[in-house]
C-alpha cells in the first residue's frame, strides 16, 4: 500500500514542506511558523487577530484604572496604620478589593498594560505614608508603623498584580 498523502508547503516559507496546519485557519505551516497554544499550533496571524480580541481597554481606562488603584491603596494604607499586626491577614484582603474595584471601574476591559499600570499606581498610593513613616525614623525614632506599611506595599503590589493578570498574552 502506498501513502498518497499530499505533500504541502509552508505558506510564509515555500520551500519548506510540513504536515502540520494551524488548527483555526488550516493553513500549513512549518515549525518555525507554528505557535503552540493550549489548545493547539496556530499560525501567527491568528494568533496575532486573537490578541487584538483581548485588548480591549480604552485610552481612559489607564486613567481610571491608576486613580482608583492609587486611591483605594492610599487610603488602605491609612487604615494600615491602626491595624498593626492584622495587615498580614488584611492586607490581602484590601489588595483583592482595590483589584476587583479597579476591575470593575474599567468596565472588565483589559489589556497588556492595564495591570501593570494598577499595580504601579497602588504602590505609588503607599508611598506617602510610607515616606512620612520613614521621615519619623529620622526625626522622631523607630516604630513598628513602617514595618506595617512596607508588608502592606509588597503584599498589595503582588495581590493586586497576580489578580488583574488573568489572562496572559505574550
Amino acid at each position: 500500500m502506498t501513502d498518497d498523502a499530499p505533500t504541502y508547503y509552508c505558506a510564509n516559507h515555500p520551500d519548506v514542506a510540513t504536515n502540520l496546519r494551524c488548527n483555526r485557519c488550516e493553513k500549513p505551516i512549518c515549525p518555525k511558523c507554528a505557535v503552540l497554544t493550549p489548545t493547539g499550533y496556530r499560525c501567527k496571524e491568528c494568533v496575532r487577530g486573537q490578541q487584538k480580541q483581548f485588548e480591549t481597554a480604552q485610552w481612559y481606562d489607564y486613567v481610571i484604572a491608576i486613580l482608583v488603584a492609587a486611591g483605594l491603596a492610599f487610603f488602605g494604607s491609612f487604615l494600615v496604620r491602626f491595624l498593626g499586626f492584622f495587615t498580614i491577614f488584611l492586607a490581602p484582603i484590601l489588595a483583592i478589593g482595590i483589584a476587583e474595584a479597579v476591575r470593575f471601574a474599567v468596565g472588565r476591559r483589559r489589556s497588556k498594560r492595564l495591570f501593570q499600570l494598577a499595580t504601579a499606581a497602588a504602590v505609588l498610593g503607599c508611598v506617602p505614608l510610607l515616606l512620612q513613616s520613614l521621615l519619623g525614623i529620622f526625626f522622631g525614632g523607630f516604630n513598628l508603623g513602617i514595618l506595617w506599611l512596607g508588608l502592606y506595599a509588597v503584599t498589595l503590589s503582588t495581590t493586586i498584580y497576580y489578580r488583574l493578570l488573568g489572562i496572559s498574552i505574550r
